[in-house]
């Protein structure tokens, strides 16, 4: 058999008259556009900087924004993450009203206000309108926002979808003036634009409200903002939320205990969870000289013993000085670690729910037959300590008897509604054998029975498999 050959276009040419006209068919030998070959200079000439908004805007799925109904999620659960972190910081019991409004043409309004402590004048514009910025990244101490991305990036992205600035009010004092802001953001530069600035009468004492809108989708279900608002409210029980739905049904979660989370203190990193990368910035950049005072100062759980020993082990001199150890120096002060024996950082930085108000949040929003629940000792991941929390609720009216168990994830007191089966929450809970409890369970899956499960980590580094924060790794 012969081998085809590509067909070329062919052009019929007409002549002659009537039916028995003849055609010839001509080829056409298509036009070619010369190609200009690139020289390292053309290529240097396009090399640019890349602005990580700019990034985040072509890449909006990383952060949750990837669909209009979880964009609606993304967004009310970062500025309810935000408003509770900054009233428990503050000592603060906090009252959170969530308002959804359709707009009409799949937008939807927005706003998000808590009674916190406010946000000072200067600094609500680069909070709101600008990428990596915020408190927490750089500190080892429990909190639901880490990354300084969440309400900027859900700002950026309601700008992106509909053209209008986020606004902000937020108050310090009652003897101060309340500020009003409209702030969109620069994405080519990461810098916050201010639209509008002015002060206003506000009838609150102090506290800050987010609005802002955006292309969306409402509906109801599992992974829905009335299932976040639900789930957030069995984690969070010393919270009031004050939830309006778009269709105009309100729903209230009051609090159901007045005793609000143990205060957390920051600590210092753990030598046994610093890379080497790392430490030989730190090194470089301490204002200790010397070395085993630099280890004494940098890093928890290090006396002058064990620093003393971690030296003999590296074969380095204590009073070495810090900014003359090079590569190979730096290699074996992390050899000298990995043999020291060092007790686990301390556990104030991590505030686990508890196990008695982790039943009262979970009577208060689902009644059921029974209810247990208990908190493990802390354990430590990569020199950082964690909590592991686990309840259950058992039977109720109207739940159903033949349908898989409910599994609700949280870290850090946040509800994690979506990739389930990339949890390690889940694959805990598969892994375990029900049937000794007396429950069905199909190979590799949830039990069958009138049962929610409730999975919570507390950390100072949740170990995410994104950046949009919707499952923990393995």
């Amino acid at each position: 058999m012969s081998e085809e050959k590509p067909e070329t276009p062919l052009l019929s040419v007409a002549g002659g008259e009537g039916i028995a006209a003849q055609r010839e068919l001509v080829p056409i030998t298509p036009m070619r556009r010369p190609r200009t070959l690139e020289t390292a200079e053309s290529m240097a000439r396009r090399q640019r900087e890349i602005s990580v908004s700019e990034f985040f805007t072509k890449n909006r799925h990383l952060l949750g924004f990837d669909n209009p109904r979880k964009a609606l999620l993304t967004a009310v659960k970062e500025a309810v993450d935000n408003s509770l972190d900054a009233c428990e910081e503050a000592g603060i019991l906090p009252d959170i009203d969530i308002d959804v409004r359709d707009c009409g043409n799949d937008r939807f309004r927005v706003s998000v206000q808590d009674n916190g402590p406010g946000i000072v004048k200067n600094q609500v514009p680069n909070i709101f309108a600008k990428l990596l910025y915020g408190s927490k990244f750089h500190r080892l101490k429990m909190s639901r926002g880490q990354q300084g991305i969440g309400i900027s990036a859900a700002g950026m992205y309601g700008q992106l979808t509909t053209g209008k600035p986020t606004e902000i009010i937020s108050r310090t004092a009652a003897r101060k003036p309340a500020v009003y802001f409209q702030l969109r953001i620069d994405t080519k530069k990461n810098k916050p634009e201010i639209v509008k600035e002015m002060e206003i009468v506000w009838e609150v004492e102090h506290g800050t409200r987010v609005s802002l809108e955006l292309e969306a989708k409402y509906q109801r279900g599992k992974q829905s903002v009335d299932e976040y608002v639900r789930q957030t409210a069995i984690a969070n029980p010393h919270v009031t939320i004050k939830y309006r739905m778009p269709d105009g049904t309100r729903a209230e979660y009051p609090r159901s205990t007045m005793t609000p989370p143990p205060f957390t203190d920051e600590i210092k990193p753990h030598p046994h969870g610093v890379e080497l990368g790392i430490l030989q910035s730190m090194l470089h950049d301490s204002p200790v000289r010397n070395l085993a005072a630099f280890l004494q100062h940098e890093f928890s759980r290090v006396s002058p013993r064990v620093a003393e020993e971690i030296c003999e082990r590296a074969q380095l001199s204590p009073r070495a000085y810090t900014s003359r150890i090079g590569r190979e120096g730096v290699e074996a002060l992390m050899q000298g670690i990995a043999q020291t024996k060092i007790m686990n950082p301390p556990t104030s930085c991590v505030a686990p729910i508890g196990e008695e108000q982790l039943t009262h949040g979970l009577e208060a929003v689902l009644p059921a037959d029974f209810y247990a629940s208990t908190t493990r000792p802390p354990a430590v991941y990569r020199g950082n300590p964690f909590i592991i929390e686990a309840a259950l609720a058992y039977g109720g009216d109207g739940v159903p008897a033949d349908q898989p168990a409910r599994l609700l994830r949280y870290a850090n007191r946040v509800p994690l509604l979506h990739q389930q089966g990339a949890c390690v929450s889940h694959g805990a809970v598969t892994h375990m054998n029900w049937k000794n409890y007396a429950l069905q369970q199909p190979r590799g899956s949830l039990p069958v029975g009138p049962l929610t499960i409730v999975v919570h980590m507390a950390s100072v580094w949740v170990p995410f498999t994104s950046e949009s924060k919707e499952a923990i790794a393995e």
